[in-house]
């Protein structure tokens, strides 16, 4: 196993040189473009990772060689690329940018015409054609043109103009880690044209460093931004990952909130405007979505984990059914946005919310029940997963059992979910509770996983 380099029907990602060559990223993006409608632009746009300008280079050599034309946004979010794809009315982009990873990955993540994931079978069709190599490379006068486009943020802006009122926005203060990635850009560029006070930290963008791992978890929301909360007298504080599709949060206090209560939140604000009653979430995301559901006569249909089988599940659905989707790691889909994974339109629903009801994060927080959430992530080394689940499964018979993804057990009060990871060469372990924590029960799904490993 390649622990270096993972190729699914997400998309291509891996540490660059030592599993990501620049052999993959060609061959994977000429796929793409075979995979393609011919005779419409292909968006393309990076986070700002080093390693970045050689994919880019690999990329658009590529999809130009398939025919396709290819208009280069530069160094932008991936939700501003997708964006991008639906307005330009493009084949489809490709995103280049590893997210939560460290700053020694890098990743290749494709769109369909409709700026969303690619379904199931889409990404199927891509995958054979990456794997035998079956290329549609066009003659030299049949060959795609690069375009250079920098004004993709300001069009992106408009479009978060269009929903949110930005102006009734500007008293809250609020402090924003932007990880040295993408989100820096654009919010620089709304305070600029929209007078936002938008408070910025770790905003410096140059692609060989980053201030902390690029993750949204409650514990870096809190180490990053709790200091400053109270002496800035901030009514929120936000934490972005590289790319601005996901984002954590931090309360009045100084307080990290688990990035699990994202989803939860903005269910509560969006359902009862929404004439969607439907929220789309995965295996792994707090049971307090049901809560909140059934305060507003809505349900939620779980899915497995990973943005595929979201988007496959949103596929047999009408838009107007459905309120949101999500994941329990900050990344949430809203209708007003098509569903794309955005972490600046997360951010603004919250922030309307903060402003809507008059109250501080700590007092929306202290509304809901408390569901207490473990995580841990354990090396993966064995490949005799299935025997793991099965003696899993044997030894909490009594619960709801799920194998849709990994192994999931429910009871009333509690659940757990063990998984290995789509992203990385990793195991995944977590258990929530209601009133208290499940730290019996987390460890010894700990000690059973580690045993196998």
């Amino acid at each position: 196993m390649n622990t270096a380099l993972r190729i699914s029907h997400v998309g291509l990602r891996g540490i660059v040189g030592q599993g990501l060559t620049a052999t993959h990223v060609m061959e994977f993006a000429a796929a793409f473009g075979t995979f393609l409608e011919p005779g419409r632009p292909v968006i393309l746009g990076r986070d700002p990772r080093l390693s970045g300008n050689m994919i880019r280079e690999g990329v658009v050599a590529s999809l130009l060689a398939c025919g396709h034309d290819v208009i280069d946004l530069g160094i932008v979010s991936t939700p501003v690329v997708q964006h991008a794809i639906q307005r330009l009315d493009a084949a489809g982009g490709i995103a280049i940018s590893a997210s939560h990873n460290t700053i020694d990955w890098n990743a290749l993540r494709f769109f369909g015409p409709s700026g969303i994931y690619l379904n199931t079978a889409e990404a199927g069709e891509l995958l054979d054609i990456y794997h035998l190599h079956r290329f549609r490379f066009e003659e030299w006068n049949k060959l795609g043109q690069l375009t250079v486009s920098p004004n993709a943020i300001d069009a992106y802006l408009d479009g978060l103009a269009r929903v949110f009122d930005l102006e009734r926005l500007r008293p809250l203060r609020v402090v924003v880690d932007c990880c040295n990635g993408t989100s820096a850009l654009i919010l620089r560029r709304m305070n600029e044209r929209f007078g936002c006070g938008f408070i910025l930290i770790n905003e410096r963008v140059d692609g060989r460093t980053v201030a902390h791992t690029p993750n949204t978890t409650a514990s870096i929301a809190e180490l990053q931004l709790g200091p400053l909360m109270q002496p800035l007298q901030a009514d929120a504080g936000f934490l972005f990952d590289m790319d601005a599709d996901r984002v954590a949060l931090a309360d009045e206090l100084g307080r990290g909130v688990s990035e699990e209560a994202v989803l939860p939140m903005l269910a509560d604000h969006l359902l009862p405007r929404s004439p969607g009653k439907l929220i789309i979430a995965n295996l792994s995301s707090t049971a307090l979505l049901e809560d909140v559901a059934a305060r507003h006569g809505g349900r939620v249909l779980r899915v497995p984990v990973g943005r595929q089988a979201a988007i496959d599940a949103l596929s047999t659905y009408r838009p107007e059914q459905i309120a949101l989707a999500g994941e329990g790691t900050g990344a949430v889909m809203m209708p007003q946005f098509r569903f794309v994974y955005d972490g600046i339109a997360s951010m603004l629903a919250l922030l309307t919310m903060i402003r809507d009801r008059g109250q501080t994060v700590s007092q929306i927080l202290a509304g809901y029940p408390r569901h207490h959430i473990l995580k841990a992530e354990v090396p993966l080394t064995s490949p005799n997963i299935p025997a793991l689940l099965m003696e899993l499964q044997e030894l909490f018979p009594d619960g709801v059992l799920d194998r849709t993804d990994g192994l999931r057990v429910a009871w009333p009060d509690r659940w757990f979910h063990v998984r290995v990871s789509q992203t990385e060469p990793i195991i995944r372990v977590i258990a929530e509770q209601r009133d208290s924590e499940p730290r019996e029960l987390f460890e010894t799904l700990l000690d059973r996983v580690r045993s196998w490993n």
